[in-house]
């Protein structure tokens, strides 16, 4: 086996960055909670953009349901920890990587330890886990993290970047107090609120809210882990514009379409109001019509 040279293996990336650029990129932390549907990517995205040190939380194992889109979903992996399998993954990129692994995933009781020396938070939790979520976004305004939450819709992808200093994820999403389906659809249309994603759903009955289910693609996982991690390369190096929330972009690769999103006030925009009522009645009619 070759002997590995962090500087010659991430050569090509010189010239999109300066030398000294990668060198930062090579010092840099970034926390990353879930490695699961989109969480996977972003590992093996920002590993061989040259990022040398991760803090990794994630519980689960993986299960053949996962095939479709998560990155170390394979015959031989069904059963083994999500954690160790894409850990090995990143490491074989680059052996030199510096770990921190969370095999119980990010809670309230090692929150400080997950945060810890980090300069950037990229978001992979579940889609469900609204209270754990609100928790380390918070945490992360608190201590002058930038956060970054890229959501696989359909086939696309939107972005949303919380910076410290401007508009908070709770003050945005407005979850509080919710019960687990409003969570649900405010967290949704909050993502991507273009709705660039909704022309060519093609069974609604599938997008199953209330269950803790609902349709994926790789594509979208994929284009996901590339927005963000360009992102986080622009947060790191302290280059190139950030559309911080209430401002957010959805490029959706089925319908060819771009949307700049800008939501003054998040959820309470009198527009994403209406928004969230459309989808609301939507849903609630594909729940109730006959197979």
């Amino acid at each position: 086996m070759s002997q590995f040279d962090y500087t010659t293996a991430f050569t090509r990336t010189v010239g999109w960055v300066t030398g000294d650029e990668l060198a930062k990129l090579r010092e840099a932390r970034i926390a990353i909670a879930g490695l699961g549907g989109v969480g996977g990517s972003h590992l093996l995205t920002l590993t061989r953009l040259g990022v040398g040190n991760f803090n990794l939380a994630e519980f689960d194992r993986f299960e053949l349901h996962n095939f479709n889109r998560q990155a170390g979903a394979f015959l031989h992996t069904i059963g083994q920890p999500k954690i160790d399998v894409v850990a090995d993954m990143a490491r074989a990129v680059n052996p030199e990587l510096g770990l921190r692994l969370f095999p119980d995933g990010v809670s309230l009781e090692n929150l400080d330890q997950f945060l810890d020396g980090v300069d950037v938070y990229v978001d992979g939790i579940d889609y469900f886990a609204f209270d754990i979520r609100r928790a380390v976004f918070a945490a992360c305004r608190e201590r002058g993290i930038p956060a970054i939450t890229a959501a696989p819709l359909g086939m696309g992808a939107a972005l949303l970047v919380f910076m410290p200093t401007g508009m908070s994820f709770d003050d945005y999403f407005q979850l509080a107090g919710q019960s687990e389906s409003e969570q649900a659809l405010r967290f949704l249309v909050g993502l991507g609120p273009a709705l660039l994603h909704g022309s060519y759903l093609v069974d609604a009955s599938r997008m199953r809210l209330g269950h803790r289910a609902g349709p994926s693609t790789p594509m979208a996982c994929e284009l996901c882990a590339g927005i963000a991690a360009t992102e986080a390369l622009k947060l790191l190096l302290g280059r190139g514009p950030i559309r911080a929330a209430p401002r957010g972009l959805h490029f959706d690769a089925y319908s060819g379409r771009l949307a700049k999103t800008w939501r003054p006030c998040g959820n309470r925009n009198p527009i994403q109001r209406l928004l969230l009522s459309a989808v609301r009645r939507r849903l609630s009619q594909s729940a109730t019509a006959p197979n």
